[in-house]
């Protein structure tokens, strides 16, 4: 954490000129934001064909019926398997904001929903505990979160072959290029959360986080979208605030829990 005696103290009138500059670099960062969420837009969609069966709330649905009526569907892969005891930490402080835009989402022709591979009941008493009242759905008999990889084989593990954020994971250039603390944050990660979640490293890590959204037209469902990993930032509320805190992140290590662990 940078000390009081360390940064830089000035008067408001320096305060303002540096300000202003600042500014016009926000401004800039606000409209390649724009121009990358209109290239989202234009991504070519892509029909899926392959029948997929969730356990929801109301019983077993299709990938169509998750719309419940509505045009687009974004679906949030929560990282919980079915040897999992509780959901991931991260994927719950992620989470932890959906109660509050889900109601703005579905008045807006967007159905958003979580989707996890552990039994819906373990859901439910999870959902319960967190106070949650977004949908959540259960793929655990179904292929969907391994063939959009949030998922994957333990065969796939001991191979080393698992595709991950468009790349075979751990092959990245990315990873070498993370700074200190984040390989710092992300090496102490799957320990930790493992141990949370309780399973081991390998069962834990057989889950990943991400995103994916689907249009549905004449019946037909299309993907349209997704993004994994770093591409999560943007939906994780309490980072978003923290990067406009004067500290910042300001992390060497594995410092936030469930919103109910930590300690007053």
């Amino acid at each position: 954490m940078t000390s009081l005696k360390d940064h830089k103290i000035g008067t408001r009138e320096e305060w303002l000129a540096t300000r202003l500059e600042l500014l016009k670099a926000e401004k800039e960062l606000t409209r390649r934001s724009d121009e990358l969420a209109q290239w989202r837009q234009r991504l070519p969609w892509v029909r899926i064909d392959k029948e997929y069966r969730f356990e929801t709330d109301e019983g077993m649905a299709s990938l169509a019926d998750l719309f419940r009526g509505r045009s687009q569907l974004l679906i949030y892969h929560f990282m919980f398997g079915p040897e999992y005891t509780g959901g991931c930490p991260a994927c719950s402080a992620i989470a932890d904001g959906f109660n509050g835009f889900a109601v703005h989402l579905e008045n807006h022709d967007v159905a958003m929903i979580a989707v996890s591979r552990a039994p819906l009941a373990a859901l439910q008493a999870y959902k319960r505990r967190m106070g949650w009242t977004f949908t959540w759905a259960s793929s655990l008999n179904s292929d969907f979160n391994y063939d959009f990889n949030t998922s994957f084989t333990e065969e796939q593990q001991r191979s080393g072959n698992i595709d991950y954020n468009y790349s075979t994971f751990g092959t990245t250039s990315d990873s070498e290029a993370r700074s200190k603390d984040q390989s710092k944050l992300e090496s102490s990660g799957p320990r930790l959360f493992a141990a949370m979640t309780g399973t081991d490293v390998t069962t834990y890590t057989r889950e990943a986080p991400g995103m994916s959204a689907f249009a549905l037209s004449d019946g037909v469902v299309y993907h349209t979208y997704s993004t994994y990993a770093r591409g999560l930032d943007a939906l994780w509320g309490m980072y978003q605030w923290l990067d406009r805190a004067p500290h910042g992140r300001n992390e060497t290590g594995l410092w936030f829990r469930r919103h109910d662990e930590y300690v007053s």
